[in-house]
């Protein structure tokens, strides 16, 4: 069984960097770097939301080889337009970022999470990274995991089905980790990086946003028959970078992805307790409240 669980924990590796919906991974990383640090600090932070976009992105996977594979034929021809929409949505939010904004909490509670802290929000952000992705990823999945489960073999389906999220959720942990981490050391060494971060963040997301809505018009060009299509200088240099971001991640492996993990959660950790120890004794007595006037006497 070891040769069918590393084959998922690799699906799901490459499944993070599929040619439909790679480019929402730094998008994924903008929201994340966006957000105000917060009482969990760096790794907390990062492994909150990494774990929300996993489970968001293999649930609809789920969802769709369990519930929907025998409506993949009428679905299929419509994802394309799904695609543009979010792209569309995504670049309305990086232009939101760049006008110097934050992006909203959601309206039903005054103390509700901001959008790009909020582990419920990351997952609705992951299942919107799936369903861009279905087009480019599914099939892998659905000849791995989705087989086994129909065939009867619910415990080894299931396992297939933890090790593929598995793969999905180190890439996303690592990247999130590194990205958080290097948030907190440039807000903490440069003065004014807390008001720039979000404005790159919006950068990075318009810029993500508008290559996923532009890959959702290449697909939807190709099934025209538009020869044009084919040669498409965007898509040209984006597949390039997506192959090598795959290669690298076949070469690197699960393990070395683990050890990643465990590095950076380790250098997070200790710059956490590094930092609440000093905090303390840099904190002058009394900084900050206004002395109470002394009346002289006599």
């Amino acid at each position: 069984m070891t040769g069918p669980l590393l084959l998922a924990l690799t699906a799901g590796m490459l499944g993070a960097v599929n040619p439909c919906g790679f480019a929402l991974l730094p998008a994924y990383l903008s929201l994340l770097v966006a957000g105000a640090p917060d009482a969990r600090g760096a790794v907390g932070r990062a492994l909150t939301a990494a774990a929300g976009l996993t489970l968001g992105y293999v649930l609809v996977f789920g969802a769709f080889g369990l519930a929907l594979a025998p409506l993949a034929g009428w679905l299929r021809p419509r994802l394309p337009w799904l695609t543009v929409v979010l792209g569309l949505l995504l670049v309305a939010a990086g232009c939101w970022l760049l006008a110097g904004r934050r992006l909203p909490a959601p309206g039903w509670s005054a103390r509700a999470p901001r959008l790009t802290r909020s582990w419920p929000s990351m997952a609705l952000f992951g299942a919107a990274y799936a369903l861009a992705s279905l087009g480019c990823a599914i099939a892998p999945f659905l000849a791995i995991v989705v087989t086994s489960l129909q065939a009867g073999s619910t415990g080894h389906g299931l396992a297939l089905f933890g090790a593929y999220a598995l793969g999905m959720g180190l890439v996303v942990a690592v990247a999130a980790l590194g990205v958080a981490l290097l948030r907190d050391g440039l807000v903490a060494r440069l003065r004014g990086a807390g008001a720039l971060v979000p404005r790159l963040s919006g950068l990075v997301l318009l810029l993500a946003g508008g290559y996923v809505a532009w890959y959702g018009w290449y697909e939807l060009r190709l099934a025209a028959g538009r020869r044009d299509a084919l040669h498409d200088p965007v898509i040209r240099v984006a597949s390039r970078v997506q192959h090598a971001l795959a290669d690298t991640l076949d070469t690197l492996g699960p393990a070395a992805l683990l050890a990643a993990l465990v590095l950076l959660t380790a250098v997070g950790v200790g710059l956490g307790v590094r930092k609440s120890a000093r905090t303390p004794a840099d904190t002058p007595t009394g900084a900050g409240v206004d002395p109470a006037p002394v009346e002289r006497i006599g």
